[in-house]
């Protein structure tokens, strides 16, 4: 390799990067508090910060729940269950025995969080922070039993970018302490939808606490309490009812976007799929027993990205858009979140698939840069983007959700295979760090300690990179392995032998201050509905990697005698370990495998393990599966970068007041928009007072009052929030008129919560409205 030359120029900015990373490292180290810091979870209820540590689990214990009755009348939630807080009591809805079906309840509630002064979680891009919302953020919670109560299982699909370790923790936590044994970490999945457009900050991990700046407090809480309340709501409304299985492809909303790392699968194994991605979508339909809808629950396998890096908007992208557009048409008459009919779009093995279907373009010549590497001959990688199909990003994530939503449509409309059988699951906690890979009846492998590959920093064609990598890296770069050494220390003969030919950029398995950057301990699961089986992912599959996975586990229930079981892959479950690409996907060395932490032997080491699972449900041994190490759970953890400071209005101002009016008319497709004396809505995260930053209304004269029309949920809102400076800022809120809109009187409001101080007083939350003048919207 040529020796490497910089200008005067590059090495004046090398020296400014080495100098600010030195810096960053530094004070990061200060701002954990490193003592006293790994916790069981068990006593972690809600009190999050308290120092008093538990004693280890016991080793060797077995998981508590089976599939059988009388099994699970015994079931604890685990070794120590004597130190978890008491069980409230909840009464239980009455359960009917002579019926055909399952007992079903659904439940949805706001998860939302955090809207500003927060990265956004999935592009890792510095400076992506929250600056408002476009949509609310849900989870959607489905519960299904046996008639006679005697099993039961949960399904949450929830509109963030993907279940932390954390979050799923004292989510179970919280559970035991309030229905004890009932739901518990084998028959409960939590599964992220993956919007990229979500907050971050809820996360344990080092590498992740860094992408998101910091913990926040606030937005965990707040998500935690949303997935619980969804889980109660579901509880609480649960009926008779009956479950139907459809199936049907999807086209033209999805493309590979690594095919040249697809292309390393055999030929004879690619043979046999007519596409590159997963086109088919599976679609639950749950009614009760006169038919009525209650809910649906959708897999596919696309990325939620159409909203690119440039985005400030909290939102759930395209399959919350698909939600949004389903649940509105059967919540007829509530606004958007409200209404009875829960529909969820949920995340499958989408780890290689783009709903940019416009394909990756050199952004500054405009061609194609569809090439091995994802590079442009001028500007190298960070010119090669992927587009959507619509004229921006908004537009595309419409026309993605809506293809979504029609297919969806049509798929429950006609479903007619009903779902029967008994409920199942199966849970281990797995060291994936340290698993054994038999690859033939003679040879057998390793899963590494967690590394992440050059390629990883290139990002994708969905949201390149920050430093000019490129994808398709097998070999490392001495100037970035000299700062690397030198900041974090050299990778361990051991890791990059394991890890070939993935050259390292981060040995992050070996990195354990302040806490671990990676997981070691991750979940594996699957529950089963009769022949349908929902295996939860801890991270992202691959389009080959899904199909693998379900042929494996397929044939395991099948030598078991279960028979035609549907396997479906629901991923971002529990814990977020990055991608999992097929051995030979691996090889390449783009993004998703250099993302794969746990080395080229991942995919073979879950569908050991998740073969085992099947194996357990099938035989009735689950009760006879260990339980695994216990994940940590970190009590201390680096508080956010961005501080809270007190809200100011302008002289001779207060908060809500109108700064600039809507105009006096607007017509049908235009937009109407109001600008406020604003406060940061980060606020607003932990307060219950208002349950939305703005509403769209509407005068009747029949009844001389003002109807909302639409709020902070509704697509055709956007809510920004314009940060000044010493506390001062501006929220402007825009109505994007919808072709519906029916002629008259409007007026919008906004809805705030401004911080403020007195000298040698605690802060305190206030609320605060402002209203618009009145406007007309006229039709012609």
């Amino acid at each position: 390799m040529a020796k490497r030359t910089f200008s005067n120029l590059e090495t004046f900015l090398i020296f400014l990067l080495v100098m600010m990373t030195g810096i960053t490292v530094a004070l990061l180290s200060l701002l954990f508090i490193t003592s006293g810091t790994i916790e069981n979870h068990k006593d972690s209820g809600g009190h999050l910060f308290s120092t008093t540590p538990n004693p280890p689990a016991t080793q060797g214990s077995t998981v508590t729940q089976s599939s059988t009755a009388t099994q699970r009348s015994t079931a604890t939630q685990s070794s120590t269950a004597t130190q978890t807080s008491p069980v409230t009591s909840t009464p239980e809805p009455p359960l009917f025995q002579n019926f055909s079906g399952y007992y079903i309840g659904v439940g949805r509630a706001d998860c939302t969080g955090q809207v500003a002064d927060i990265n956004l979680m999935g592009y890792s891009k510095s400076g992506q922070n929250a600056q408002g919302i476009l949509t609310r953020l849900y989870s959607r919670a489905f519960i299904m039993a046996e008639p006679d109560g005697s099993n039961r299982t949960v399904f949450v699909s929830i509109d963030i970018g993907m279940v932390s370790q954390r979050l799923r923790l004292e989510v179970l936590n919280r559970l035991q302490s309030k229905y004890g044994s009932l739901y518990r970490r084998d028959n409960v999945i939590l599964s992220g939808t993956h919007t990229h457009s979500g907050p971050a900050g809820y996360f344990q991990y080092t590498v992740f606490v860094i992408a998101s700046e910091g913990f926040s407090n606030r937005t965990f809480q707040h998500m935690v309490t949303g997935i619980l309340k969804s889980i109660d709501i579901a509880h609480t409304n649960m009926k008779p009812g009956k479950i139907f299985i459809n199936k049907g492809n999807v086209d033209g909303v999805q493309i590979n976007r690594s095919p040249y790392s697809y292309l390393q699968n055999p030929q004879s194994e690619r043979a046999r799929y007519s596409s590159n991605t997963d086109k088919e979508m599976v679609v639950l339909k749950m009614v009760d027993l006169n038919g009525d809808d209650l809910g649906l629950i959708s897999w596919f396998a696309i990325h939620p990205v159409s909203m690119n890096n440039s985005n400030h908007l909290v939102n759930s992208d395209n399959v919350g858009y698909a939600s949004y557009l389903l649940e509105q048409e059967k919540n007829k008459g509530y606004l958007p979140g409200q209404g009875p009919f829960v529909a969820a779009f949920a995340s499958s093995n989408l780890g290689d698939v783009s709903p940019n279907i416009l394909g990756p373009r050199c952004i500054n010549t405009g061609e194609s840069c569809d090439n091995a590497n994802s590079t442009c001959p001028i500007g190298g990688s960070n010119m090669c983007i992927a587009k959507g199909p619509g004229q921006d990003m908004f537009d595309s994530t419409q026309i993605i959700g809506r293809a979504m939503y029609q297919r969806a449509k049509e798929l429950y409309a006609s479903a007619s295979q009903e779902v029967t059988g008994p409920l199942a699951s199966a849970h281990q906690w797995v060291d994936m760090t340290n698993v054994t890979v038999w690859l033939n009846s003679t040879h057998t492998a390793k899963t590494c300690k967690p590394a992440l590959g050059y390629s990883f920093a290139a990002g994708t064609i969905d949201g390149v990179g920050g430093l000019n990598f490129t994808q398709g890296k097998t070999e490392g770069d001495p100037f970035w392995d000299t700062i690397r050494d030198q900041i974090l220390g050299k990778p361990s003969e051991e890791i990059k032998e394991c890890h070939k030919p993935k050259p390292i950029l981060l040995h992050t398995g070996e990195l354990s201050k302040p806490h671990p950057w990676h997981p070691d301990i991750v979940d594996v699961q699957i529950i089963t509905l009769g022949s349908l089986a929902i295996t939860a992912i801890p991270g992202e599959f691959t389009t080959m990697s899904g199909r693998r996975l379900r042929e494996a586990v397929q044939a395991e229930f099948a030598s078991h005698g279960m028979q035609n079981m549907t396997v479906v892959i629901s991923g971002l479950c529990n814990v977020y370990t990055h991608y999992i690409t097929t051995y030979e996907e691996y090889q390449a060395q783009r993004y998703e495998a250099a993302s794969t932490i746990y080395g080229p032997h991942t995919l073979s080491a879950y569908i050991q393990l998740f073969r085992n699972l099947a194996k357990a449900i099938a035989t009735d041994t689950v009760a006879n599966l260990s339980r695994g190490p216990e994940p940590p759970f970190f009590q201390q953890l680096m508080v956010p970068l961005i501080p809270n400071i007190v809200d100011r209005a302008p002289i001779g101002r207060t908060f809500g007041d109108v700064l600039q009016p809507a105009k006096p008319e607007y017509r049908v497709g235009e937009v109407a928009e109001v600008i406020f004396v604003g406060a940061n809505p980060k606020n607003s995260a932990q307060n219950e007072t208002h349950q939305t930053f703005l509403t769209v209304e509407k005068y009747e004269a029949t009844s001389t009052s003002w109807q909302i029309v639409c709020n902070d949920a509704s697509w055709e809102t956007r809510f920004y929030w314009h940060k000044g400076l010493l506390g001062l800022s501006n929220a402007t809120v825009e109505w994007h008129i919808p072709d519906t809109a029916q002629p008259g009187i409007y007026r919008i409001r906004y809805f705030g919560h401004n911080r403020k101080q007195d000298i040698l007083k605690p802060a305190v939350i206030l609320s605060f409205e402002g209203t618009s003048p009145a406007f007309e919207v006229v039709t012609t």
